[in-house]
């Protein structure tokens, strides 16, 4: 699977919702329940992140899930790919991109997802044929203007900007022509999971994917 074929589908993907929810699971109870919440609300595509020791198992346990596109997040190395096609993710989100990580997504044919903050690593990415990328940390890094101005010399890239938003912001980034969708952890809170409120969350999602872009 080639830069550019990653790229496609990864739009495709940004394209089933107006956000990606970003997930901690820290507990390997939570996850099923968790994407029936979720895609009952009409966010299919998830985003697990391996930050956690059931990070692996918690993609295995969602990918049953029917009607669920589940990838991985905080994918940083090789291993880190293999093991997350292994547990059954469709898709691999980075803070950034190596060359060992890019040459892994394409060994283990799995759609990659990459981050950048500048223009010259949104430039490196689009010659290798990434034209979809994630933007991270998006809040921190100049939110949805320093988006906008990338877009200037860059109309060809599209992004996931990802990292301190909110359903307040998320408006903002949607209604820029080089945004396709938002990643965001709002819709999947800590306090919520550990209470069990799965129909809260479902609540989160509705209105999430209710968000116009």
């Amino acid at each position: 699977m080639t830069p550019a074929q990653q790229s496609d589908r990864a739009l495709e993907l940004c394209r089933l919702a107006p956000v990606i929810p970003v997930i901690v699971v820290d507990d390997l109870a939570h996850a099923r329940p968790l994407a029936e919440a979720l895609v009952a609300g009409g966010l299919p595509v998830l985003e697990v992140t391996l930050r956690t020791d059931c990070a692996l198992q918690a993609i295995a346990a969602m990918a049953e899930v029917p009607g669920a596109v589940v990838g991985a997040g905080t994918v940083l190395s090789a291993a880190h790919m293999k093991a997350a096609k292994d547990a059954g993710a469709q898709f691999a989100v980075s803070p950034g991109a190596t060359p060992a990580l890019i040459d892994a997504a394409r060994v283990e044919a799995v759609p990659l997802l990459p981050g950048a903050q500048t223009c010259s690593e949104v430039m490196a990415l689009l010659e290798q044929g990434f034209h979809v990328q994630k933007f991270f940390p998006a809040e921190s890094i100049g939110g949805a203007g320093a988006l906008k101005s990338i877009g200037g010399p860059l109309p060809q890239v599209t992004f996931c900007p990802t990292g301190g938003i909110t359903p307040d912001l998320a408006p903002h980034y949607l209604g820029l022509a080089n945004v396709e969708c938002v990643g965001g952890s709002w819709v999947a809170p800590k306090t919520l999971m550990q209470a069990g409120d799965w129909d809260q969350i479902t609540e989160l999602a509705r209105a999430a994917a209710g968000l116009s872009r």
